[in-house]
């Protein structure tokens, strides 16, 4: 029984990883849907704003459902939250990643993802949600482990090295989808602006992991906050594209990759695993879910063999050991810290049930010791 016990804890524990590996898995998969669909022609812009639309359709019903008694009450606090939650999180984040992603290659829009834990362990200590800490072994493990996470990006950028032919499934979704131009390019010009664009995607992601943290201590409903959050993002991105896309055939959608696109994007993505990443957030903090995001970088180098018809290299092996080091590293560090926290925690709780214990033997002293007084008092007079 005990073991049974001991298995169910594990598993409660294990669970958290477990579901931000299937996220960095999903994310992935956009990579290769959105290159499918800028190569079909799409407006990325458009494509964005079909996400959040697929989102609420799919979120929408399950807040109402699941959390229609658990949910707080809407405040202006609340609002002001998910309107930038929607935005960093949202429409900014996925237009800068989409655009650079476009601009540069789907493992080098991945790969720069990379900063988002240096970013988001920086920000989160400066806005006092984390500790530095470099004396102790976990706070030298979060840093090093970052460093290692940021050093392992770089290099399976920068450096290729041999190729390694280790299988192919001939697999060259490329192929199935007709070129019709517009959006796709690849220069030296529009690289750098590209790089531009997925630095400044890892700083809007991470302010939306802060704001993120924020608001699910106030409003703890996973389904519903990323579905307040996607209507704002909807409104904000609609907002955006009529302003900018005249093109209005760009917002016909027939049963091809744009469909698949805008559907995986906005019902798989962001209507379950952003749901998935409130829910860690909410567990385990900002720095502790950005941790994860270089698995990202490894599915999408794996992905291009068995998708795409393409060859892994020596630096995807050696960038992708880095990352995986670096990874286990921090969330080595941050457990070492949540437990911690956990017996701090836990021996305040019982020095103020001893105080309180203390006080209320002493009150009923106080009490049996005046009740006797008056006891006496009362047989004097008699």
């Amino acid at each position: 029984m005990m073991m049974m016990i001991n298995i169910y804890k594990w598993l409660q524990e294990l669970k958290p990883v477990l579901f931000m590996i299937v996220v960095q898995f999903c994310f992935a998969g956009i990579n290769v849907f959105y290159k499918l669909a800028a190569y079909d022609g799409m407006s990325l812009k458009v494509l964005v704003a079909y996400r959040f639309f697929f989102a609420i359709v799919f979120l929408v019903p399950l807040a109402l459902i699941f959390e229609r008694k658990s949910r707080p009450r809407l405040t202006w606090t609340i609002l002001f939250q998910a309107f930038l939650c929607g935005f960093f999180g949202g429409s900014l984040t996925q237009n800068l990643y989409a655009e650079s992603l476009v601009l540069t290659s789907a493992t080098f829009a991945s790969a720069m993802t990379n900063l988002i834990p240096a970013v988001t362990f920086v920000l989160a200590i400066s806005f006092g949600l984390e500790k530095m800490g470099v004396k102790t072994r976990a706070g030298k493990a979060k840093v090093m482990g970052t460093l290692l996470g940021l050093g392992g990006a770089m290099l399976l950028t920068f450096y290729k090295g041999a190729e390694i032919k280790m299988w192919s499934t001939h697999i060259n979704l490329m192929k199935i989808v007709k070129p019709h131009g517009g959006h796709v390019a690849s220069s030296s010009g529009t690289q750098i602006l590209g790089s531009l664009f997925a630095i400044a995607n890892c700083f809007s992601f991470s302010l939306w992991l802060i704001i993120q943290a924020k608001m699910s201590a106030n409003y703890p409903c996973p389904y519903s906050s990323t579905a307040l959050m996607s209507v704002m993002a909807a409104i904000q991105e609609t907002t955006f594209t009529l302003c900018t896309e005249r093109d209005w055939t760009q917002w016909k959608l027939g049963w091809n990759i744009r469909l698949w696109s805008a559907a995986y994007a906005g019902i798989i993505v962001h209507g379950m695993m952003i749901t998935l990443v409130i829910w860690c957030v909410r567990l385990k903090g900002p720095l502790y879910t950005s941790a994860f995001y270089p698995l990202m970088l490894v599915f999408t180098a794996l992905m291009g063999p068995l998708l795409l018809d393409e060859y892994l290299h020596v630096g995807s092996i050696l960038g992708a050991t880095l990352i995986v080091c670096g990874l286990y590293a921090v969330l080595w560090g941050k457990d070492k810290e949540m437990k911690k926290m956990a017996q701090k925690i836990s021996k305040e709780a019982e020095t103020i049930q001893t105080i309180n214990t203390s006080t209320s033997d002493n009150s009923e002293n106080q009490n049996r010791g005046i009740i006797m007084d008056k006891t006496e008092e009362m047989e004097r007079k008699v």
